[in-house]
């Protein structure tokens, strides 16, 4: 995670620092870094972040071309196996420790890898929640509700969190003064 920087520091990256510094505002997902940047100049993390989502956005939902399913299976599974062997990306470690993930009794973690499973096996894709905004309990009841939703409505679900937690991201890369939470 780099530093944050002013939104004309931003604008004046070339590609390769624009990508270095916003390659995981979403989860292992630097192509959409990429593709935003030829909208420089952003007024402010506001507008950088509506420009990553309209990307997602358009991004087709079809079962011939799983765009959106594809933003999701870039994300690891809720203190999974990536995450036990040291392997989650640093952005992340912090949001799963946040959300208390890092520390599951062996009930709460066997519980939750079995929830995991029966997600990913209905779905095809990671349950995707913003860890930032949610405690373990939370996290549970809602990866149980889910699991009751269609596939189009956990792609919508997932994409919404994906959304938030490329914008609690961005307010750690981007110097901002008086920008209240759209979340």
């Amino acid at each position: 995670m780099g530093h944050p920087k002013s939104i004309n520091d931003i604008n004046a990256m070339d590609y390769e620092d624009f990508i270095s510094h916003f390659g995981n505002a979403i989860e292992n997902c630097s192509l959409i870094a990429a593709a935003v940047w030829r909208f420089r100049p952003f007024n402010d993390v506001v507008h950088l972040h509506e420009a990553l989502c309209s990307f997602v956005d358009d991004l087709p939902v079809s079962v011939l071309s799983p765009g959106q399913e594809g933003i999701l299976r870039s994300h690891p599974d809720l203190a999974g196996r990536v995450a036990a062997a040291g392997a989650l990306t640093a952005e992340s470690t912090l949001e799963q420790r946040s959300a208390g993930l890092s520390q599951l009794t062996t009930e709460e973690r066997v519980e939750l890898t079995d929830l995991n499973e029966r997600y990913r096996g209905k779905f095809g894709f990671p349950f995707v929640v913003c860890a930032r905004q949610n405690k373990k309990n939370s996290i549970f009841e809602g990866l149980r509700a889910r699991l009751n939703n269609s596939t189009e409505e956990e792609v919508a679900k997932g994409v919404q969190e994906v959304k938030k937690i490329c914008y609690l991201r961005l307010l750690d890369l981007v110097v901002h003064e008086g920008i209240e939470s759209k979340y």
